[in-house]
């Protein structure tokens, strides 16, 4: 390398560590008298939103708070966890969100686990984080939220939020961290088979998380952001800090309900959200039909489970414009999405929700989405068969599983983060996901796809849910067990169910046997399938 490209230092004026912290202060100069949130009869402009968000950091910081410190929050999605969401990196402590949703066991083993300093608590959830504190046998400093549109007279009788706000002096820049590979986020997984893993984000990465988000998504200044995503779902996916970088505006429900949904939609004029699948078959069967498609379109953005078919050609009847992206909580969220192509337009409804429910290709801020061979080390064929694991590579991918340096060595193994989903690759690029690995059925040497099994079920009209595993089976080694949760009211019989998935499968793919029972599922609406695949192993035909 010439000696003359080694001579230049990096400099305050051309080297700044990445941070989201940034969007703030940039929506205060550009955007601050623009509505930065809306709750109930709550509305604050982006310049009352970093005003409040230095005096909790100065306050915080009062309380000791500091550099590496990661501090818990329990709350459902309301303004101030938002406003936590560039508080807590401001004083350079790592923001923890816990899934209110979790039993206490859990919360106990997060708590201790993730060496939590300090508790920021919503009253309302006061009762389940005192239960968590019986099951860990101490208590953590807390300090609670009142929410106005929920009263409650829950208290531990700590400091409140209003006490950071009234204790905190403001502070004349947002602070940037040292580095940008300081951690800014601490997200646990969902613990389908174990207990949870504590994921490390560092600040570059939310940074390029978002900037990749804008691009993909091809989101304009100032959208309408309805916050349905649960903040302690990989920090909502990003999309906290997406708002503050496009002056948006983000609307709050506190609960994520149909009817309040589609309420806050009309009121506010919601643009985009996003979603899981569940959330999007719940808002298709709230509507009745007797009102207007949302015009123009308003843009969704759904992951968690491949979304079946039929839920997407329900919405997109609603005039939801529902986009499927991939990734995990090791990606920060989202790292592909299945980027509409202009030939569907001429395909049938089918045929588009179809399609739509592929994870398709990277975006732009990830180095690289590949489905690779494990035996050759190599990218499987683009012919739609060839299945691989799907590996991720970029600055979107966390920097490692806390306390738990063997899973992360495991984990990025030969320089790609394995994502244990497997999946094949279509002549056009677009990658489908098949199943996780250790749900794949193998039946007589064939692989069956246990997604496509359930997308064939959820066409069944009596059919709420649905978790297809593998059954032992004397002749082909294991076959397709159906897990099957009825509609209300609804009754069918496990011949019917078979012979209806035979008429859209092959006859190899079509369930076996078919339970009738509701599903087990993970405080995020996640199906336990390792629980019906113990109950199938006791199963055989």
């Amino acid at each position: 390398m010439q000696e003359n490209y080694m001579q230049f230092p990096k400099t305050a004026a051309n080297y700044v560590p990445l941070s989201p912290v940034s969007f703030l202060s940039r929506a205060e100069a550009l955007h601050g008298a623009r509505t930065a949130v809306i709750y109930g009869d709550i509305k604050r402009s982006w310049t009352d939103m970093a005003s409040r968000v230095r005096l909790v950091a100065s306050g915080l910081m009062s309380a000791g708070i500091g550099k590496g410190d990661t501090v818990s929050v329990l709350c459902p999605n309301i303004p101030e966890l938002f406003e936590l969401h560039f508080a807590l990196p401001l004083t350079g402590g790592v923001i923890n969100t816990l899934n209110t949703r979790l039993e206490p066991e859990t919360i106990a083993y997060i708590l201790d686990h993730a060496d939590s300093k300090l508790v920021i608590v919503d009253r309302e959830l006061i009762p389940l984080l005192t239960r968590a504190f019986e099951a860990l046998g101490r208590e953590i400093p807390v300090i609670e939220i009142t929410d106005p549109n929920q009263p409650t007279t829950h208290t531990l009788g700590g400091s409140t939020y209003e006490d950071l706000l009234e204790r905190g002096h403001p502070v004349g820049t947002i602070g940037l961290p040292d580095d940008e590979w300081d951690a800014i986020a601490l997200n646990y997984t969902s613990g389908t088979s174990g207990r949870p893993k504590g994921v490390v984000y560092h600040h570059r990465g939310a940074y390029l998380m978002a900037l990749g988000t804008v691009a993909a998504w091809k989101k304009p200044h100032y959208p309408v952001y309805l916050s349905v995503v649960p903040m302690f779902h990989c920090n909502g996916w990003g999309h906290p800090w997406v708002i503050a970088m496009l002056g948006g505006t983000m609307v709050f429900t506190r609960t994520p309900t149909p009817d309040l949904i589609l309420d806050a939609i009309r009121q506010h004029g919601v643009t985009h959200f996003g979603a899981a699948p569940i959330v999007l078959q719940m808002l298709a069967e709230a509507e009745t039909g007797e009102t207007a498609a949302f015009e123009p379109p308003i843009k969704v953005l759904t992951a968690g489970a491949p979304p079946p078919p039929s839920v997407l050609e329900k919405t997109r009847s609603m005039g939801l414009d529902v986009m499927q992206v991939y990734g995990l909580t090791e990606t920060y969220g989202h790292i592909s999405k299945c980027l509409w192509q202009e030939s569907w337009g001429d395909l049938d409804a089918r045929e588009q929700a179809e399609l739509q429910a592929q994870q398709g290709i990277a975006l732009p801020m990830v180095e690289a989405v590949s489905v690779i061979d494990s035996e050759t080390g190599q990218p499987v064929r683009r012919d739609g068969e060839t299945q691989g694991e799907i590996g991720v590579r970029g600055n979107t991918v966390m920097k490692g599983y806390y306390k738990d340096p063997e899973a992360t060595a495991k984990a990025f193994e030969n320089g790609w983060f394995w994502s244990g989903d497997a999946a094949v690759v279509h002549a056009d690029g677009y990658m489908q996901i098949r199943d996780r690995l250790k749900d794949v059925i193998i039946s007589g040497g064939e692989n069956i796809s246990s997604v496509e099994v359930e997308a064939a079920l959820y066409r069944h009209p009596s059919v709420q849910a649905a978790a297809v595993v593998a059954m032992p089976h004397e002749k082909w080694g294991e076959v397709p067990c159906a897990f099957v949760e009825l509609r209300s009211g609804a009754q069918t019989s496990a011949d019917e169910i078979i012979a209806f998935c035979r008429g859209h499968l092959a006859g190899f793919k079509a369930p076996k046997a078919v339970v009738f029972q509701n599903l087990p599922k993970t405080s995020t609406g996640k199906i336990q399938k390792f629980q019906l695949r113990e109950a199938a192993k006791s199963m055989s035909t």
